[in-house]
């Protein structure tokens, strides 16, 4: 059975028979806590696990909250989850966050999963400065096409972002579409990839994607 990991802000009540296990990392005091995930206070995580519910059903969701009240956190908090979520034996990890510093925590633990053999998709925007974790090595850059519809994929293969998917949540609010949505998008597809039997490994998860896009390229702006 294939697990999927998302570092975000939580789930709601009713999504709980999908989930296996869930933790929050937190700072207080200046110290990092791990404890008891709260319900979804903001709405994005709980979209994210809608998503890759849908588009993979087979898959059981490991969660771990790194937004509470707010969309703030560290990458000291994400770097935290990612760990917790290796060792909870995912095989891919959806961060549908980017952060504008390079840290040493987070590098590391981006390649202590990717040791283990996770799969790593994080946000990448479509154009301006890159983000953290989606542009370190290794870690697939995930972005929205306003091209796709919600089973289509793009290959991009830019400067800024190596696939894209479907850019609006399951209800289709366009305020809570882009990237985020996007990444969660392709996490789901290749979720759906490796529970019919794919092999995992970045090259060939790659290799499934850019096989089974619909576009190839970045959209042409008239």
């Amino acid at each position: 059975m294939v697990k999927v990991g998302i570092v975000d802000s939580g789930c709601r009540d009713e999504q709980m028979a999908w989930i296996d296990a869930q933790a929050a990392f937190v700072i207080e005091d200046g110290q990092l806590w791990q404890t008891e995930a709260d319900v979804d206070r903001l709405g994005h995580g709980s979209a994210i696990v809608d998503i890759v519910q849908a588009l993979a059903p087979d898959a059981r969701l490991v969660l771990a909250q790194v937004f509470r009240k707010r969309f703030s956190t560290t990458a000291v908090q994400v770097a935290a989850a990612i760990d917790w979520l290796v060792g909870q034996q995912v095989q891919v990890i959806n961060l549908s966050l980017g952060l504008r510093e390079d840290r040493p925590v987070l590098r590391d633990a981006c390649e202590r999963a990717l040791a283990a053999g996770v799969l790593l998709c994080a946000a990448s925007p479509a154009r301006g400065e890159p983000v953290y974790p989606s542009a370190y090595p290794g870690v697939f850059r995930m972005t929205g096409d306003a091209r796709c519809a919600r089973g289509e994929i793009s290959h991009l293969d830019t400067e800024y972002a190596d696939f894209g998917g479907h850019v609006r949540p399951l209800d289709g609010r366009l305020g809570a579409s882009g990237a985020s949505m996007g990444c969660a998008h392709m996490t789901g597809h290749l979720a759906r990839y490796l529970a019919e039997g794919g092999l995992s490994g970045i090259a060939s998860a790659r290799a499934w994607l850019i096989a089974h896009a619909s576009y190839q390229g970045p959209e042409q702006r008239q």
